[in-house]
């Protein structure tokens, strides 16, 4: 990702993203944020919000951090010694933080993930952290199911995959119709996990059936 600098100071930074889109600095970005303020109807200069602008754009620069980092790069170590491990591998109740891609609002809840390996082994901590990787961008939680899914079977190439994800939106539960208590659930099955229905329910028997049905996405 290239960088060039536009005024004298660190802040002035404008970057261009891999497909050459160029992105604002922190200084516009910060701006923009005291135009929501002020747009909400407060002031950005009182004693409480002068310093919001930049501690926003520093949490935004947590919350989709994902947009920086290589899913497939992170999948490519393997372990040798456990290529002869043939029993299904599961990951279960991955804390996920994500946010809306409709609304920018958290979408909180947690994902299971299990693979046939077929003689490549991944660290279960980067399965977390692929989870987490898609998930600090803007979603929406059915994709977010497919990437994760998706990523693992490209790199990895098991015998199969299943991804369930169970979710609260909060543009569902604060806003809007404002419905608290109510999540969502999705999966995506591939290779023997959608096709070998004994698989398929090994692998919810393990990670404990959602309590509703999972959408196959």
């Amino acid at each position: 990702m290239d960088t060039v600098v536009v005024g004298s100071q660190p802040t002035d930074l404008v970057r261009t993203g891999p497909d050459g889109r160029r992105r604002p600095g922190r200084t516009e970005a910060e701006a923009a944020v005291r135009t929501l303020i002020e747009w909400a109807g407060d002031d950005p200069d009182r004693e409480g919000l002068t310093g919001t602008p930049g501690r926003v754009v520093r949490a935004y620069e947590e919350f989709f951090a994902g947009y920086h980092e290589d899913p497939v790069a992170l999948l490519a170590t393997t372990f040798e010694e456990t290529a002869a491990y043939d029993e299904m591998i599961v990951l279960r109740d991955i804390r996920l933080e994500s946010h809306c891609e409709h609304h920018i609002v958290p979408i909180l809840g947690k994902a299971h993930i299990g693979y046939l390996p077929a003689g490549r082994v991944v660290g279960i901590s980067k399965l977390a952290r692929l989870v987490e990787m898609f998930a600090k961008r803007m979603q929406i939680q059915e994709v977010l199911t497919a990437q994760i899914a998706d990523t693992i079977q490209e790199v990895l190439k098991p015998l199969g995959v299943g991804v369930v994800i169970e979710a609260a939106h909060q543009c569902m539960t604060t806003r809007g119709i404002r419905k608290p208590g109510v999540s969502m659930v999705t999966s995506r099955m591939l290779g023997s996990f959608r096709h070998d229905p004994t698989t398929r329910r090994e692998f919810l028997a393990i990670i404990g059936s959602p309590r509703s049905a999972p959408h196959d996405s």
